[in-house]
Parts: C-alpha cells; structure tokens; sequence
C-alpha cells in the first residue's frame, strides 16, 4: 500500500509499505536480499516493464491509425471527386470541345484529362498510406529489444 509521509521540510514523498499480516516485508538492499525476494521484485519490475511498454504501443498504434485513417480520406476524396468531375464538367467540356472536334473525340480527351486527375489523387492517397504502414508500433518494439538486451547483461554479471 502506498501512503505519502512528511518530511521535516513539509515536502511530501511517496513511500511504500507493505502488509505486515500478509507476510510481506520491505525491500531490502540488493546486497541483503535474498533469492525469493530479488525474484519478487524482479517479477514485480517486469510486471510494471511490460505495462509500459503496452501502453506506449498503444500510443504508437494510435498515431499509425491516425494517418491511415487520414489516407484512406484521401483515397475517398479521390473517388468522389471523380465522380463528381464525370458528373459535372464530362458534359461541359464535351459541349465545348464538341464546336471543334467531334462529339466523340471531345468526350475521349474529357474522359482522359479526368483520368489522370484520379490517378494524381490516389499517387497522394498511396504515398500517405505508405507512410502509415507497417502498423507495428516500431518505438515499442525497439524499447523491448533494448530492455532484453539490458536484462541479459545483466544476467551475465
């Protein structure tokens, strides 16, 4: 149980105490400890390493998620712009061109020219998702590899 305690200064400090009647005891210098207890603080530290670690996946797969979600707007974007373009300007520009060139060869190059503004749009639609994937939460998988290695230099001493 963790309980705030005063100094002579007024400051509070945080300072943990352990049930007495449940068998526990306070930690005891790395030096005095015994096994049993320096395998129950490590099982406690790891306990708390790998809660933090979680929860800074979680921060980092939010962040991904964010702009995945960001480039999966602009892939939308992109198709209903499309959409509208062929709804609305396909029959002005056909109308226009149609004075000078067929009416068939007007509505090819309005067909075209909308085409490649789609394409543009889902280049930018892509170049975003890229930049969101793999949804690995890489800062989290890199503080593992480093608390492992820690934890094994350590064992070897």
């Amino acid at each position: 149980m963790s309980q705030p305690t005063s100094s002579t200064t007024g400051a509070h400090r945080l300072s943990v105490h352990r049930d007495e009647s449940a068998g526990g005891s306070a930690p005891a210098a790395p030096s005095d400890a015994t096994v049993g207890q320096l395998v129950s603080d490590l099982t406690q530290q790891m306990s708390r390493l790998v809660r933090d670690e979680v929860a800074v996946a979680q921060l980092d797969l939010k962040a991904k998620g964010k702009k995945a979600g960001f480039s999966l707007g602009a892939f939308s974007a992109a198709g209903l712009l499309a959409f509208f373009a062929l709804g609305s300007l396909v029959a002005t520009a056909i109308l226009a061109l149609s004075h000078a060139v067929d009416g068939w060869l007007a509505a090819l190059i309005v067909a075209v020219v909308l085409l490649v503004l789609a394409g543009v749009a889902a280049l930018v639609g892509k170049k975003e998702l890229d930049q969101a994937t793999p949804p690995l939460p890489q800062a989290s998988i890199d503080g593992l590899k480093t608390d492992a290695a820690t934890v094994k230099e350590g064992l070897k001493r």
